[in-house]
Formats: C-alpha cells, structure tokens, sequence
C-alpha cells in the first residue's frame, strides 16, 4: 500500500551540496580550493572522506568524496558552474594548467566549456551567449 503524502508549495527548495568523487583528497582540496579558487573548506573532514567548498553563490556547495575501489571518472552527470565570461575563463583556467575544451556557443542562449579535474571528472561552465 501506498500513502500520497500531499505537500504545500515547492518540495525542493534548492541544492546544497553536490559531491565529486576522487581518489585523494589532498590533490582535490589543492585543485578545488586553489586552482578552482573555492578558497578554504567550509568543512575538512578527510578522516570522514568529505571535503566541502563554498560554491561562491548563496547554496549549492561543492563537496569532494573519496572514492571506492573501482571508481572511475564521472563524465556523464557534470557540475555546471556560473562565468561571467566563458572565453576568459577557459583562458584562465588553462593558464592554471585545468585541461580546458574550447568554449562553445549556442547563440542567444549560452557559452559553455566543459574542463577536467585531476581525477578525470569532466565540470563545465557557462556564461552569456
């Protein structure tokens, strides 16, 4: 049997946390605080296998995780993250030395490239059309 729960409004009320698994965390927290400029752990709990970054918006943290044997890179769900300037940031980024694909545009709609993390994660970012 089963009971419908009836709800009042949105069910959702946004995201907040997403998390990427990688196999060290050390690397991750270099990469994600520093190269991505996440800055310093909201919260740092390598002996739980949690590293949590403030995505810089009001929600939506990004968490790194350490993974299972036998994990492989993600390249199908994707972290999407918001730029400004999608051709600058690709610049930038690959100044950092982030494997970075050539920004794309669907015209009127969005800018977006899609780079990689040391693990082999594929995360994007888009920007204005």
């Amino acid at each position: 049997m089963f009971i419908v729960m009836e709800t009042t409004g949105v069910l959702f009320r946004g995201i907040n946390v997403v998390s990427i698994s990688v196999t060290d965390l050390d690397r991750a927290r270099e990469f994600y605080g520093n190269v991505l400029g996440f800055g310093q752990p909201v919260y740092d709990l390598p002996d739980a296998g949690w590293i949590e970054f403030s995505s810089g918006a009001a929600g939506g943290n990004v968490a790194v995780v350490l993974a299972e044997s036998g994990w492989v890179p993600s390249t199908g769900t994707t972290l999407v993250l918001d730029v400004e300037d999608c051709r600058a940031a690709v610049d930038e980024l690959r100044r950092r030395g982030v494997d970075c694909e050539d920004a794309e545009v669907f015209p009127g709609f969005v800018t977006y490239a899609s780079f990689y993390d040391p693990f082999g994660n594929r995360l994007q970012m888009c920007g204005p059309a």
